[in-house]
């Protein structure tokens, strides 16, 4: 089944009359909002919903988490993304992604859209004016006020009686934190004073779960008291808002002052992640004073043992940390009475450009696909720290957003990375090495988005800058975005002449560097389009050879692909079968979902010269689905692509009729693209 739901972090307790309730909504009704007051559970509610209700989606249940999210203008790129749309197109992508989910029978959850609301208003509205099997919950502190929407106030859980959700939930995070207070729970007169404590929350899972978290160092009775004292004192101050809401600040409250003094600054400081982030983050963005960051990971420590911050273990990310918003909201507000947002948010964002070179110099190399990974899990952060440079230091923002070239271009952020390097180079001084690699990182965006009349404009507007920088590495890979900007409307003669052996060595520079390598793709593929394919296997297999003694991934597996092309102009079929399908062994490992798409196409007109009429009809209607997972088939009607699309039909269609073609397509494209 289709879908990228999170697991569940939290104990879920109770919540029966709701989840039958939203099981009915979600089958009726195509917009429905989880109301509620921060950490009533809105989101944990949403989340078993939606596992319930995947049956009755065969397209997937799609989360999509907007708690990280500031700029408005990013929500559309946020839910393309969130849902496997990593489109290539230049067409607005609100459009792209209303015309990908218009055929799809799909549930979409927008988690946390109160500071997005007018945006996800007016996205929603179109998505379901044109997508009549979509269906979308929402949680939100607020309605999104849209027609149809139905509106469910998330309550706090039931305190009363012995067998209360809220004394479940309570019991089951002082247990998690102190396994010796089922004694104290099993005795009726001490599990009243936990009933007591339960209503005096307010039945507010995240406040019991604070509470719950403090029987790790006080017995029930204490924790009871000093709460109580906390409620009193904040009562005294004439705390406003709405009781619930008063409840569960105070609550925070209560566990902010019972944390020593270097927990309360760390938890201050740790507000600038608007994500989940990893202790290395933790230490470089938080220490300081007397906080050091030896320190950093102990204090860390601590508060996960206060439920104050969560940890999780992820399958290639290690340990990650987050606050929820209602926790972070606190401890921002803590941070500017300490006068440190600022130096906070800059030290966060120097943090991640320091990534982001790291991971530029990282990229060609054995660790690629942990950079990959990496960057994929920080992309939240990734996109926070440039917002920041962008308003305080622009020349910071366009050295970032041109060290990410490789996010962008390979990663699947076409769009937002043609945003951002846009911004950046209106910002910052049009001179230096990092104008000339962000004016090239924009070139390989507009590249991917069909938009050649731009790609070949700044080709050569590199090409100019390169020439001022007499350095080669910047003069190779102008000529490469050159010479795929006029090979793919169909001139590899002029991409030959631009990126061919000759103007490599003319350019000169390391064999191993980016630039060079590039260039010889470009020619492959030049090659292939020539039909002089014994010279573009030639090619090829010198990139391929040059990517395995650097450990790279992502250039090997486009080497492959030259490598099958070349076979199939040459006849041997079988020999094309066997280097697309290492070609896609290396484009799954870095989700790149263009790599898949030509892949398909590639290892559809090899099996069908070898036969397999059906196979190849099935293998086209999969590559169908992912190449509109890029939002643009065949590259945009590239000739040479078309072609070598056209011909595995034609023989996929000799070999098996119409009819039979049509029932293995159809079949393909329901093939998964996760």
């Amino acid at each position: 089944m289709p879908g990228n739901l999170p697991p569940e972090s939290a104990s879920f307790v109770g919540r029966e009359r709701e989840l039958d309730l939203l099981d009915e909504w979600l089958r009726e009704r195509r917009l429905v909002t989880l109301t509620g007051v921060g950490g009533v559970g809105k989101s944990r509610l949403a989340l078993r919903a939606a596992a319930r209700a995947h049956r009755e989606h065969p397209d997937g249940v799609w989360w999509v988490e907007l708690s990280p999210l500031r700029d408005p203008g990013l929500l559309t790129a946020t839910v393309a993304h969130a849902v496997g749309l990593a489109d290539h197109s230049a067409q607005p992508l609100d459009e792209e992604l209303c015309a990908w989910m218009a055929d799809k029978r799909l549930l979409l959850v927008l988690d946390t859209c109160e500071h997005l609301v007018a945006a996800s208003r007016h996205l929603v509205g179109e998505l379901l004016q044109s997508a009549p099997g979509l269906t979308v919950l929402v949680t939100s502190r607020e309605p999104l006020g849209s027609p149809g929407e139905r509106v469910v106030e998330v309550r706090p859980l039931p305190c009363d009686g012995p067998d209360s959700d809220a004394l479940a939930l309570f019991r089951t995070r002082a247990l998690a934190a102190a396994p010796q207070a089922a004694a104290a729970f099993a005795d009726p007169a001490r599990a009243e004073v936990a009933a007591e404590v339960c209503r005096r929350l307010d039945g507010i899972p995240l406040a019991l779960e604070l509470a719950g978290a403090r029987l790790r160092l006080w017995t029930l009775e204490q924790t009871a008291e000093r709460l109580g004292a906390g409620f009193e004192a904040a009562a005294d101050t004439g705390t406003g808002g709405l009781p619930r809401h008063r409840t569960m600040r105070t609550t925070i409250g209560w566990s902010h002052e019972l944390c020593e003094p270097v927990e309360r600054l760390l938890w201050a400081r740790l507000s600038v992640f608007t994500g989940d982030f990893d202790a290395a983050a933790a230490r470089a963005v938080c220490a300081g004073g007397p906080l050091p960051a030896p320190l950093v990971e102990e204090v860390l420590a601590g508060l996960v043992a206060k439920s104050v911050v969560r940890r999780t273990e992820e399958r290639g990310a290690g340990a990650r940390f987050r606050m929820l918003d209602t926790i972070r909201e606190y401890g921002h507000d803590w941070l500017g009475e300490l006068g440190e947002v600022r130096l906070t948010a800059d030290r966060h964002a120097r943090w991640y450009a320091t990534l982001a070179r790291a991971a530029d110099r990282g990229w060609l190399g054995p660790e690629q696909v942990d950079w990959y990974r990496r960057t994929t899990a920080e992309h939240a952060h990734l996109r926070t720290a440039l917002e920041h440079l962008l308003g305080t230091d622009p020349v910071a923002a366009l050295e970032m957003a041109g060290s990410l070239w490789f996010h962008w271009f390979a990663c699947g952020h076409v769009h937002e990375g043609r945003g951002f390097l846009e911004r950046a180079l209106r910002a910052a001084p049009a001179e230096g090495a990092a104008y000339q690699q962000a004016q090239w990182a924009l070139g390989l965006t507009a590249l991917l988005q069909g938009d050649m009349e731009t790609a070949q404009d700044l080709g050569e507007r590199c090409t100019r800058g390169a020439d001022r920088l007499a350095d080669p590495e910047p003069e190779l890979r102008a000529a490469y975005l050159r010479a795929v900007s006029v090979l793919m409307p169909g001139d590899p003669l002029r991409a030959l002449a631009l990126a061919g052996p000759r103007a490599r060595a003319a350019h000169g520079g390391s064999s191993s560097a980016p630039g060079w390598l590039l260039c010889k793709l470009a020619t492959g593929y030049a090659l292939c389009d020539l039909r002089r394919y014994e010279e573009a296997a030639q090619e090829a297999r010198t990139l391929r050879e040059s990517c395995a003694e650097l450990g790279e991934r992502w250039l090997r597996a486009y080497a492959d692909y030259v490598l099958a092309v070349a076979a199939l102009g040459l006849g041997d079929h079988g020999e094309a079968a066997r280097h697309v399908r290492a070609m896609l062994s290396g484009k799954r490992l870095l989700g790149d979902r263009l790599g898949m798409a030509l892949g398909l196409d590639v290892l559809a007109a090899a099996v069908a010269g070898l036969g397999d009429g059906e196979l190849a009809a099935r293998l086209l209607g999969t590559g169908h689905a992912w190449w509109r997972t890029v939002g643009r088939p065949q590259m945009g009607g590239s000739p040479s692509l078309t072609a070598l699309r056209d011909q595995g039909e034609r023989r996929a269609r000799a070999a098996i009729g119409d009819a039979a073609y049509e029932k293995a397509f159809r079949g393909g494209t329901t093939a998964p693209t996760g």
